[in-house]
């Protein structure tokens, strides 16, 4: 039998979903609206509906997926946790200044927060709240603003973000934490040596 906590946490996930298909739908017209055109290429040139400037350090390019259609059916669905997606082009880079360019070829919202993982923690066994999302207490450094550098609203679909942080050796989660979404499978380890 379901605990009422985990019905409860349940139905923040989904009213998270929701309201994030809702952004993305309203994000996809304004897009559309302000003609953003969908070509890839590195630093320097453009990716997604942005112009990505040279980054410092390693660059480490993050992508950040869902799956087409209804998340809340079986099978495969947000519930089974393998919805979204998120991947990194490396496993371990050298301690020192690391980049991170992240494209969404999602088609709704996303983000990328960086947090360090203790040696016991094992990637996304981190608990999450009620309200859908892990704790970002220790993060050090988000992307989360379209064809920008750092914190905003979340990368809309097709579009890209990125922030540069200085990694010291050990792990790291890199994660979306938007409502549902780590659930939903969104993260990845980072080793730095």
């Amino acid at each position: 039998m379901t605990s009422v906590r985990q019905w409860s946490s349940r139905v923040w996930v989904i009213v998270g979903i929701l309201a994030t298909v809702l952004l993305a739908g309203s994000s996809i017209v304004a897009v559309g609206v302000l003609g953003g055109g969908l070509t890839r290429g590195g630093p320097g040139s453009p990716v997604g509906a942005c112009t990505v400037p040279n980054l410092s350090g390693t660059v480490v390019n993050v992508s950040l997926t869902n799956m087409g259609g209804s998340m809340m059916g079986g099978g495969g669905g947000l519930m089974s946790g393998g919805a979204m997606g998120l991947t990194a082009d490396r496993a371990t880079v050298r301690h020192g200044s690391v980049s991170f360019l992240v494209t969404n070829g999602g088609s709704v919202t996303h983000e990328l927060v960086v947090l360090p993982l203790p040696e016991s923690q094992i990637v996304g066994t981190q608990p999450f709240g009620g309200d859908g999302k892990i704790d970002e207490a220790g993060s050090l450094g988000e992307a989360s603003k379209t064809c920008g550098e750092g914190a905003g609203q979340g990368i809309l679909p097709g579009a890209s973000g990125w922030v540069s942080v200085t990694l010291a050796p050990g792990r790291y989660e890199l994660v979306c934490n938007l409502p549902g979404h780590y659930a939903a499978g969104m993260y990845t380890q980072l080793t730095v040596t």
